[in-house]
């Protein structure tokens, strides 16, 4: 039997702003991913896109929105001056959280983060500041040195999503998890740049991705997800832990 799902565009209002998000639901799920998209980009990202389309298939629910109105995203055109205002972006992401909880379809769910560059860092100062609503984050590419006082507040696992052709940026997140005292973990894709435009890159992040959401949110069943799917592309580390969870009957990674 194929499952429903619930699709539509949504307003959320963040202080004086609406901001604009598209919601899929699918029927069953018990956790929904808010997106948080880099720099330059929105909700429309092909790359989130599709990470949002292979969590909706293994169940989960999503919401990509825009953390800048039409008109910042213009003034952002000529200015690039929203991009690090990094606690405009974490108000507005703490906003959605809000609005989650009161929506009649989402209320009920569990929430997780996924960011991406710049919006990791809006993602992890949402996480510090929400961190009895956040069940779990995942950063792509990110840009956890944006906040540094909000890393020790983190208290849900986080998981970092770095291109192996990405040093700096590697540099940044393996200093950031020093910072932080959650469960957390570094994962490196081979052959990756920042923005993971390499061919199969992103169906590694989005297997990645599942699969932390999955180990760290509430019982989520994903029937269309073989677990050799969720698994493959990921790290001998990713892997074992898996494997040897599994043996044990445990349900939480420590890092």
């Amino acid at each position: 039997m194929e499952r429903r799902t619930l699709s539509r565009e949504v307003q959320i209002q963040s202080n004086a702003v609406s901001i604009t998000g598209d919601l899929t639901v699918p029927e069953g799920s018990s956790t929904i991913i808010l997106f948080a998209h880099g720099s330059g980009s929105s909700r429309h990202s092909t790359r989130n896109k599709y990470v949002a389309s292979q969590l909706n298939r293994s169940g989960f629910a999503t919401l990509l929105m825009d953390l800048l109105t039409l008109k910042e995203e213009r003034e952002e055109h000529f200015t690039q001056h929203f991009r690090f205002d990094i606690d405009l972006l974490a108000q507005r992401l703490c906003s959605a959280v809000d609005w989650l909880a009161i929506n009649s379809s989402t209320k009920n769910l569990a929430v997780g983060l996924f960011g991406a560059s710049t919006g990791s860092a809006a993602a992890l100062a949402c996480a510090a500041e929400k961190n009895d609503r956040i069940a779990a984050v995942v950063s792509r590419g990110g840009r956890p040195d944006l906040v540094p006082n909000a890393l020790p507040n983190v208290l849900c696992p986080t998981l970092f999503i770095v291109g192996g052709f990405d040093p700096q940026v590697l540099f940044l997140n393996e200093k950031a998890l020093h910072q932080m005292h959650c469960q957390r973990e570094i994962e490196i894709v081979p052959g990756a740049g920042h923005l993971f435009e390499e061919a199969g890159k992103m169906d590694i992040v989005a297997s990645m991705a599942t699969w932390w959401f999955a180990r760290h949110c509430p019982l989520q069943f994903a029937p269309e997800m073989k677990s050799y799917e969720l698994a493959e592309g990921m790290s001998p580390s990713i892997g074992d832990r898996r494997k040897s969870l599994e043996n044990s009957g445990q349900q939480q990674w420590v890092s």
